[in-house]
């Protein structure tokens, strides 16, 4: 039975590998249910002192949850991983049945979330993309020369590449990328697999995160970008980092569905 008092308030912060049904793949998050009397400078000291892409504070609220993310350094409106390990963990708890939905309160908007089975789907925003200039120097920096590049939100820019290899053997000069302008990058291609139908990697060193091993609010804007590229609003996506990940998207109006997997990997008690 789920005691509210011993899961708020014990300081209990738990390791999650989102995106993925295995140990040690996708991409791990930090979970901490709190509440209101933590501060941004506490937050921020755990999120670098566990030193993962992001990790994810809920403070619930009546019916609702706020969540908030931070990197090592930053905080960030959104994050996809860092939500599901959230929402993996509410459920995994019991604080919400597997039946029942999940509302978090993030600073880019309400994030419906669900239970499918063995899937969280997560309901987020639509990124808009606008068609830009290749930035100079971009072979030089990432390793290889896009067919195109859009702007989004957040300072993202999306670099498409001609084929897949191309994502796989890319090697950024990540001290380089924020002075050329694509200090948050986002690299594409269609998948070479009929499994997946594309590939992506991420990278965000003006973040503190050289490459995010996987990245679920990525596909806001790769969601909206391959539907119309492929003709088609379900797909699966392959992000190749080194440990991988699998997500499934859906493009329904100006909302993205995101399905993954998530495996808890630790449990750990602050002692301060």
């Amino acid at each position: 039975m789920f005691n509210k008092e011993e899961v708020m308030y014990k300081k209990t912060i738990y390791q999650v590998d989102a995106f993925t049904d295995q140990p040690f793949k996708g991409n791990p998050a930090g979970v901490m249910i709190s509440d209101e009397s933590i501060t941004d400078e506490w937050m921020q000291n755990i999120a670098a002192e566990m030193n993962l892409s992001e990790t994810a504070f809920i403070i619930p609220t009546g019916t609702d949850f706020r969540i908030r993310y931070f990197t090592p350094t930053n905080e960030v409106p959104l994050c996809g991983h860092a939500t599901l390990a959230s929402a993996h963990i509410i459920y995994e708890l019991g604080i919400r049945k597997i039946n029942e939905t999940i509302i978090f309160k993030a600073k880019a908007g309400e994030l419906k979330i669900t239970k499918d089975s063995e899937w969280i789907v997560m309901n987020f925003p639509k990124y808009t993309l606008t068609r830009i200039d290749i930035p100079e120097d971009f072979r030089a920096t990432i390793g290889f020369e896009p067919l195109e590049t859009y702007s989004s939100i957040y300072n993202w820019i999306i670099a498409v590449a001609g084929i897949e290899d191309e994502i796989r053997k890319a090697e950024p000069a990540f001290a380089d990328m924020a002075a050329k302008g694509i200090g948050l990058l986002m690299i594409t291609a269609k998948s070479n697999s009929a499994e997946n139908d594309f590939v992506v990697r991420c990278f965000a060193p003006c973040l503190g995160i050289n490459e995010d091993p996987v990245t679920g609010s990525a596909h806001c804007a790769l969601t909206p970008l391959w539907a119309e590229k492929l003709g088609k609003t379900e797909m699966d996506s392959l992000q190749v980092s080194k440990r991988t990940g699998k997500l499934k998207v859906k493009l329904i109006d100006d909302r993205v569905e995101i399905k993954g997997k998530a495996v808890t990997i630790f449990v750990a008690e602050l002692k301060i």
